[in-house]
């Protein structure tokens, strides 16, 4: 496939007075263009995988739109390294707003792209906005706090209120107490593959910082994906490994989607090579633009 040439533009959005920093990349020429928003995993930044999956859509046409969340990377807000998924889908809606009044841009041809947690984060929002035409998902995790809460036990209710407390004393005190997203012990991503991609080089980006607020529990914990699939009515396709995160959870979420649908299932070491290696992201870009060409 030849490339092409793609402009990239750092770009700035507000949400709620607080800048959204990203990157803009704009095949060269394009003009009233389908466009892409990226979500991605859980502490993530726009330079590792809704980055690298911006740059994989760009080069098949379209314009796309990777950027730190409020909270984190290059974005402001405070406190520093706070998981809030509804904010995230207030960033997500503006990021859509920002892309429709692009010259280089048709607002008729909005879609989104959600990686890991990122999918889960965007539900409720390609549910509820009339201006998002199509979307698709990649290694999807989409939370089922139903089945969550009976896997954890007592478990749930403690880390609710531990993150209440942790909440309750940032208001206090303005101090954000913080625990590391990926490492050993007390962690927010407590499996050994998160760590080989966030905690090594592989992953290592100037923007991103490997902590986690503690109040973040408040809002990731009870957070249900699962509910919004129902009144998913636009076509989805979503790309999926039987390695990846839950893909019993995906199976759940596609069966109660309302709208045209396709389920790829493809090979993979895991989760985390999705974010990274060329061969995964070039097979599931390349089934994101068939979809994405005949939607949008």
């Amino acid at each position: 496939m030849q490339e092409p040439s793609i402009r990239e533009e750092r770009v700035a959005f507000e949400v709620e007075s607080v800048d959204v920093v990203g990157v803009l990349r704009v095949p060269l020429g394009a003009r009233g263009a389908a466009a892409l928003v990226f979500a991605g995993p859980m502490t993530s930044v726009k330079e590792q995988a809704t980055g690298n999956y911006a740059v994989a859509m760009a080069a098949r046409g379209f314009v796309t739109l990777a950027f730190d969340h409020r909270h984190f990377g290059e974005s402001e807000g405070e406190p520093r390294q706070y998981e809030h998924p509804g904010r995230k889908a207030e960033d997500f809606r503006a990021a859509f707003e920002f892309l429709a009044g692009r010259a280089e841009v048709d607002p008729n041809r909005l879609g989104a792209v959600g990686v890991c947690a990122g999918a889960g984060y965007l539900a409720p929002v390609v549910a509820g906005d009339d201006r998002i035409r199509a979307w698709g998902t990649v290694a999807g995790y989409f939370h089922d706090v139903g089945r969550q809460r009976r896997s954890m036990g007592d478990e749930y209710e403690a880390m609710l209120e531990r993150a209440i407390l942790a909440r309750e004393h940032f208001e206090d005190t303005g101090e954000v107490q913080v625990i590391p997203a990926v490492g050993d012990g007390d962690v927010a991503m407590p499996f050994v593959e998160a760590f080989e991609y966030y905690g090594t080089s592989r992953g290592a980006a100037t923007n991103y910082v490997n902590e986690l607020a503690i109040m973040s529990g408040e809002y990731t914990l009870p957070w249900d994906a699962q509910g919004a699939a129902y009144d998913i009515t636009v076509p989805t396709v979503m790309v999926h490994s039987e390695r990846a995160a839950a893909p019993s959870l995906a199976r759940k979420f596609f069966a109660s989607l309302g709208g045209l649908k396709e389920q790829t299932w493809v090979d993979s070491d895991g989760q985390i090579d999705f974010y990274d290696d060329s061969l995964r992201i070039r097979t599931a870009a390349d089934k994101l633009a068939t979809h994405f060409r005949a939607y949008l």
